[in-house]
């Protein structure tokens, strides 16, 4: 099958093109342009992965170039997972976070509605959609009401309800995801649990000091393997009976954030760490405890999450350490 990734130079992207092309199916890859970006991926893919990827080029608020791709080329499956994802960043600039998650989804969705009805489309939207929802300590379920607490979780949220309509509409075959977090190695720096991992790798490698600077740790979430998320994302587009339906991708033990930041030194064997609050890490609203049920993603799919949260925070510190390589 064909498989179209956006965000392929992401977080998720590439372990999910990885995934795609071992079970031997055809990837093309969205970028904005050919200015040599797409070799940064090669960080954790093989030269037979990546070679194996297709590049087709387009900025998705560009509805003219974006169409066509989908008049050159024939898609089975597009995994939709660009977007501006950091929430800090998007108090920041809401506006251009808008722009680029909300507008360019809604021209994703016109080409494949004008161009390719019969091409299923996965919507990754986020549990930040949720905002405090959960707060009371219970599993949020994808029914539950969304409550968006920073600009990108209303772009998320916006895009959500809009892909919602469609599909209701029958202008479009697809599904939303809502993944909780996860990590695991590629993870931005600017993001929590890879921001730890990336300071401890320089302190490793005698290029920071032990003053480990970190964020609100108090907060609750459930953590799992990217691995294990593009998974999820895999199973529910190859099966017919998941259009129309909005999955939480999430596992089954919630932690403090503290626990990942303690784990991290103690695998990197670091000895008098001292962890620093650095006060541009906190949010200025941030979400205090985050559970999602999986249970209908489980039913119908089969998955479940197979890494370990200590192998996902040794593969997370060993990339560090080997990107500052």
């Amino acid at each position: 099958m064909n498989f179209l990734i956006t965000g392929i130079t992401g977080f998720a992207g590439p372990h999910l093109a990885e995934l795609l092309i071992k079970n031997n199916h055809n990837v093309y890859g969205l970028i904005m342009c050919s200015n040599g970006r797409e070799n940064d991926i090669r960080d954790v893919l093989s030269d037979e992965i990546y070679n194996s990827i297709k590049w087709v080029y387009s900025d998705l608020r560009n509805l003219r170039s974006l169409s066509n791709i989908f008049r050159e080329n024939e898609f089975d499956g597009v995994f939709h997972l660009a977007a501006q994802s950091h929430p800090p960043s998007s108090f920041v600039d809401p506006v251009g976070t808008m722009e680029t998650n909300v507008m360019g989804s809604a021209n994703l969705i016109q080409c494949i509605a004008d161009q390719q009805p019969n091409c299923n489309l996965m919507f990754c939207s986020t549990s930040e959609v949720y905002g405090n929802t959960g707060k009371d300590g219970r599993k949020i379920k994808s029914e539950d009401i969304i409550l968006p607490s920073n600009p990108y979780a209303s772009s998320k949220a916006a895009t959500d309800l809009y892909m919602q309509e469609r599909i209701t509409n029958k202008k479009i075959k697809g599904f939303i995801t809502r993944a909780f977090s996860h990590t695991g190695p590629r993870r931005g720096k600017n993001f929590s649990i890879s921001s730890d991992a990336y300071q401890i790798a320089r302190m490793m490698k005698n290029l920071q000091d032990k003053n480990l600077l970190i964020g609100n740790l108090e907060t609750v979430r459930v953590v799992i393997d990217v691995r294990d998320t593009v998974n999820a994302y895999y199973l529910a587009m190859i099966n017919n009976n998941c259009n129309g339906k909005i999955f939480n991708v999430c596992g089954e033990t919630p932690r403090k954030m503290q626990f990942f930041t303690d784990k991290l030194i103690e695998i990197s064997k670091l000895k008098d760490v001292n962890q620093k609050i650095h006060e541009p890490f906190y949010r200025p609203i941030d979400i205090y405890y985050q559970h999602g049920d999986s249970t209908e993603l489980k039913d119908l799919t089969g998955w479940e999450p197979k890494i370990s949260i200590e192998k996902t925070l040794e593969d997370l510190l060993e990339y560090w350490v080997n990107k500052i390589n």
